[in-house]
């Protein structure tokens, strides 16, 4: 890959990022976009026709997301490697990424100033981490390139974060059904409480059913996180009623009841980078 020509798949769902990254790419004569793919069912059947050198692949995707798709390309197109380019930047989902084989994972509000330099590193053969990320600890990234410091931001494309002092977010996700969504979460609340750290999930009484009916089938002794409080689910009605007052929700309440339960739930996360998990 360093003497030649690197085909590249570009997986995103938002086709104004997809455009920024093409046109980054676009500046470096090495680097080729053969395909682009909008969900992650699509991405790994281009994967498997196109046999890309490399794929940058978001998280958050319809029908499959990243993780599980990068986790199918390494059975499909072992070869392949793989950029992750989100804006996800918890260090539980970044963990696992790496965990699968990605050389790299880059935030996307540094995708500006970090994308070439995240490709070349990949095109090498070495690992990339995003400055967002440089405060963690990941086994799987040891040896990772972090940049010491932000260039100037490239326009991105709307609804993308750009300035680099942003260092926290919401994330919106969307699932194509109730059973992708239970998973995924499973999935993300697993890893986070095998790595000690304290989560609080608030959701629908079924859905808190179905959490805990998962988590058993995955093997996590979920009385026991519980009693620990390293695993806090609770009742969306019910929590929402702690602070509504006349219907609306009052800033008082809230902060004081959501303070309680985050200290709460920080003291028992034991991971050796300890952190609270909320979904």
């Amino acid at each position: 890959m360093e003497t030649s020509t690197v085909r590249v798949l570009v997986i995103d769902d938002y086709e104004p990022f997809r455009r920024f990254v093409c046109s980054t790419l676009e500046k470096r004569p090495e680097f080729k976009v053969i395909g682009e793919a909008s969900d992650g069912l699509e991405a790994v059947q281009k994967a498997e026709e196109l046999q890309p050198d490399l794929m940058m692949l978001d998280i958050g995707l319809p029908t499959l997301n990243g993780i599980e798709v990068a986790r199918r390309i390494r059975k499909l197109s072992p070869e392949c490697k793989i950029l992750f380019v989100s804006q996800e930047s918890s260090a539980d989902v970044v963990e696992e990424a790496l965990s699968l084989g990605a050389l790299g994972y880059v935030v996307k509000a540094h995708a500006g100033s970090e994308l070439l330099a995240a490709v070349e590193a990949v095109r090498q053969g070495r690992q990339f981490l995003s400055i967002g990320l440089s405060g963690h600890d990941f086994t799987d990234a040891t040896d990772a390139h972090v940049p010491d410091r932000l260039c100037h931001e490239e326009a991105l494309p709307s609804l993308v974060p750009r300035k680099a002092e942003v260092t926290r977010c919401h994330v919106v996700q969307f699932y194509s059904g109730d059973a992708l969504f239970l998973d995924d979460f499973t999935r993300l609340i697993t890893a986070a409480l095998k790595a000690e750290n304290a989560v609080i999930v608030v959701a629908t009484e079924s859905h808190r059913v179905s959490f805990l009916e998962r988590l058993k089938a995955g093997g996590v002794d979920v009385a026991a996180a519980v009693e620990q409080k390293h695993y806090i689910p609770l009742n969306v009605a019910d929590t929402l009623s702690t602070f509504m007052v006349n219907g609306l929700p009052d800033p008082v309440p809230f902060a004081q009841n959501a303070g309680d339960l985050i200290v709460e739930a920080a003291k028992a996360a034991k991971g050796e980078h300890p952190h609270l998990v909320a979904y």
